[in-house]
């Protein structure tokens, strides 16, 4: 994926000079399989004006994720503005819990400035060596999902054997490091493409990646898990599902986190043929929502932290710089573009937010 824009996106010059007006993106109809760029439209309006008890955000970072696809079938209202995990800086205020200047964490993104309350942020701790952007990958809801699906649902053991699905993804890539650092035995996943696995086996920690467009996903993963797998976090559904289900040893447990391979499909969805293996083998699966597991953020940070600073956790992430780009940046996620997390950045951000924030 191209770090800036797309040619496509006319407005970007305007965006770049406006002092007074805000954009939002809304959600214009409702897909039939994939969606495109004429599901959205940009909406300019006046800058938003904070009442009492409320401050207005200059967003600064955006998170766009496979979840967004899923919630476009009919959770998002058309006509209105989309929300996403985003990073701002409080830049008027009229309550005290909201200091100008602080960054703080909120879900009413799409837009490039929002009206919040106390209620609905969070302020953002500042660590040495580690950017804003991680709050939105490894130190935010994607690390957070990749580390409670392991400790608190997989309740991953030293020694034992995982495979991961979509693992060159914003929760793959955290899975694996976290995993890898919590002591796992063999580390498997798949992905879309040579380059993916070159860096997941090369810089992430994984054994053995395999594409999973290059055969059945039943012979793919027993050849690279020959001895079979303890856990499976899931992010895929469908066919991996069922070669997990298969590849599991007795009393294995599968982390139900996502099923990409299903958001965009307009056919009958994949039909598990080996359920029985569940009962069989006393397999347990278990799906989660990360918003019940607030409470482990302060664990995360203290777990995530000290490795980003020694430089044993990298940051895997795909940046595209300009609002006008985060449509571009959806789509291509879902087209399996990005390599980690994919972020989209305001111009200018990282020095308006201060360096090592």
């Amino acid at each position: 994926m191209s770090p800036t824009p797309s040619s496509g996106s006319a407005f970007l010059p305007t965006v770049a000079a406006m002092t007074e007006t805000a954009l939002t993106v809304h959600q214009t109809a409702r897909p039939h399989g994939f969606p495109t760029p004429g599901h959205f439209a940009f909406v300019e309006s006046a800058l938003p004006v904070p009442g009492p008890g409320t401050a207005l955000v200059e967003n600064l970072y955006w998170s766009v994720d496979p979840y967004h696809r899923e919630m476009m079938d009919a959770d998002f209202a058309l006509h209105a503005p989309l929300e996403g995990r985003t990073l701002g800086r409080v830049v008027d205020s009229r309550d005290p819990a909201l200091r100008e200047g602080e960054i703080v964490l909120h879900r009413l993104g799409w837009r490039t400035h929002a009206v919040v309350t106390p209620e609905q942020t969070r302020v953002i701790p500042r660590f040495d060596g580690a950017p804003l952007s991680a709050h939105l990958s490894i130190l935010g809801g994607t690390g957070l999902t990749a580390y409670v699906g392991l400790t608190r649902i997989a309740e991953l053991r030293e020694g034992q054997d995982l495979f991961v699905s979509a693992a060159a993804g914003g929760v793959g890539t955290a899975t694996g490091r976290l995993a890898r650092l919590m002591g796992a035995g063999r580390l498997v996943g798949s992905t879309g493409s040579a380059a993916k696995a070159a860096h997941l086996t090369g810089q992430v920690g994984y054994d053995e990646v395999f594409d999973h467009r290059s055969g059945p996903s039943a012979e793919l993963l027993a050849r690279a898990a020959p001895d079979g797998i303890d856990l499976y976090m899931d992010n895929v559904g469908g066919e991996q599902l069922e070669a997990a289900i298969s590849s599991l040893r007795p009393y294995g447990r599968i982390v139900r986190i996502g099923t990409i391979s299903q958001y965009n499909s307009t056919g009958t969805p994949y039909a598990l043929r080996n359920l029985p293996d569940i009962v069989e083998k006393s397999l347990r699966m278990e799906g989660f929502l990360v918003s019940d597991y607030r409470d482990v953020q302060d664990e995360l940070y203290a777990f995530v932290v000290p490795h980003l600073q020694s430089g044993r956790i990298g940051l895997d992430e795909t940046v595209v710089d300009g609002f006008g780009g985060i449509v571009d940046a959806f789509l291509g996620m879902l087209r399996g573009e990005n390599q980690g997390k994919i972020i989209v950045r305001a111009a200018g951000a990282a020095g308006a937010a201060g360096a090592g924030a």
